[in-house]
Formats: structure tokens, sequence, C-alpha cells
């Protein structure tokens, strides 16, 4: 479970004196206490399952990625260098990412068992590529190949 690994690498970056490390996993953490208590509102009681924690991770790196271009556009690269190392670690938690290819090919697989024909069948696809694949893919990427298989 995801939960104990933020916990070990925690306790391993502290034992190392790993200020970034140490930094960003507290931040997960943090940000994972907040969905979870989002989450009790909702009649869950045990907090958010790993697929949702993976999201919310991918979402702090998609963060992440919008800073660094804010900050070499306000000509602040030392800011940009520590969201770069932010998401080094965040990463480490996620699963192996999919290549193009095997994006194409996973969309084209979503493709064919949504029955989907048209665009207007998209929120059917991605909501089966967001099923099977979470964590594993950018879904900003697969929904442009997703538009472009049915567009």
């Amino acid at each position: 479970m995801l939960r104990s690994e933020f916990t070990e690498a925690l306790k391993t970056a502290m034992k190392a004196k790993d200020q970034i490390r140490l930094s960003t996993v507290r931040m997960v953490i943090a940000k994972l206490k907040e969905r979870d208590i989002e989450a009790r509102g909702k009649g869950n009681a045990e907090g958010i399952p790993d697929p949702e924690i993976q999201q919310m991770l991918q979402g702090m790196v998609k963060q992440r990625r919008e800073s660094i271009a804010l900050y070499e556009q306000g000509g602040r690269p030392e800011l940009a260098d520590l969201e770069r190392a932010e998401i080094a670690v965040i990463e480490g938690f996620l699963p192996k990412q999919m290549s193009d290819a095997e994006l194409a090919a996973a969309v084209r697989e979503a493709v064919a068992a949504a029955d989907a024909s048209s665009v207007k069948d998209m929120g059917k696809v991605m909501a089966l590529l967001k099923e099977r694949h979470a964590g594993q893919m950018d879904f900003a990427k697969a929904s442009a190949v997703v538009k472009q298989q049915l567009g």
C-alpha cells in the first residue's frame, strides 16, 4: 500500500537528512490527509484507495510542471530546479508510466471495449482508461490520442 511507502520514505529521508525528499514526502502526506478528510465527509471512513492516491500524486506532478514553466518564464531557475527535484521524489511513488506506443495501444483497446465510434463516446473511453490504467498514463496525452482516434 502506498501509505506505508510514504511512512518508510519519511523515515529514510529523516535518517539520511535529505531535506528535499523529507519536505516533499511531508507535503504528500499532508495532501493525503487532506483528501482523506474530504473522503470522510462522503462516508468513506478508511480514506482514499490507492488508485485515487495515484491520481493525487499525478495532480501534484502536473502542478509542479506548470510551476516550472512559470518559474522559467520569470527567470527563477533555482525554483524550477527545486520543483524538478520534487517531481522526481513524487514520481518515485508512481508506477512506471506507459510509453507513447503503449498508451496508443491502450487507447485502441479501450475504444474497442467501449464500442466507441465518435467523439461523443470519449467520456466512456476515458472512464475505462482511468479504471484500467490509473497511475500509469498521462490522461492529458491519452485524451489527445482518444480524440485523434475518434475524430
